[in-house]
Formats: C-alpha cells, sequence, structure tokens
C-alpha cells in the first residue's frame, strides 16, 4: 500500500467555523441567573489546545440580545463541551437543583426551568 498523503482533516481544520447558543434568557429575566458572571466563566475555563486562557481569536464569546451568549469557534469544538461548562457553572452557582441544559436544535443550547408544578400534582394524587 501506498503511504496516504496528510491532506485530510488536518488541512481543513483552519477553516471550520461553528456557532453556538447558550440561552438564558428565560432565568435571566427572573433575575436567578448572570448572564456576564456566565460569559467571564466561559472565558476563563474554555480550553483550546489543553491550555485555559489560550481563546485568542480562534474562540470568541459574546452577548446577544436578552440573556443570549454567543461563541464562536474556528476550530473544531464540542457543544457537548459548551454544555458540560453550562452545567458545571450551575453547580457552582447553586442553580443545579432549578435548572436544566437542553438542546433545542443543532448548536443551541436553552436553560430551562426542571417542571416542579407537575411533580408536586403528581404526589397530590396518590
Amino acid at each position: 500500500m501506498a503511504p496516504s498523503t496528510k491532506s485530510g482533516p488536518k488541512g481543513k481544520q483552519g477553516k471550520v467555523t461553528q456557532k453556538f447558543i447558550i440561552n438564558a434568557s428565560q432565568p435571566a429575566s427572573d433575575k436567578i441567573f448572570d448572564v456576564s458572571a456566565f460569559e467571564k466563566f466561559l472565558q476563563d475555563k474554555i480550553k483550546v489546545d489543553g491550555r485555559v486562557g489560550n481563546l485568542g481569536d480562534v474562540v470568541q464569546i459574546s452577548q446577544i440580545g436578552d440573556g443570549k451568549i454567543e461563541v464562536i469557534a474556528h476550530i473544531n469544538f464540542s457543544g457537548r463541551y459548551l454544555k458540560y461548562l453550562t452545567k458545571k457553572f450551575l453547580k457552582k452557582q447553586q442553580l443545579r437543583d432549578w435548572l436544566r441544559v437542553v438542546s433545542t436544535s443543532k448548536g443551541v443550547y436553552e436553560l430551562r426551568f426542571f417542571n416542579v408544578v407537575n411533580d408536586e400534582a403528581e404526589e397530590d394524587e396518590e
């Protein structure tokens, strides 16, 4: 077999652009979620090439609209990694018991409240 040339995925790595949106407008409007603190948390914690604080021009994090954060990555970047960091922030803020992270569509994550009202109604029926 002839050795393969290295014009595969390595050549395309610099041209990948991915856009993710984290929608926290619902808890932000109820004043229990600080969007700017979450934005700073992401800037401090996102790793690029195995190092934190290494964002440079490769990853841009910005606030758009009411309680929405947009992450634009020009490298291969996992949406699950954003979900993981969001859950970590919720745990740190002690909001993990009330909020959950749900993927509504490709590249879009939303913070939603647990349906506590339905659970109480089920307990009354028993």
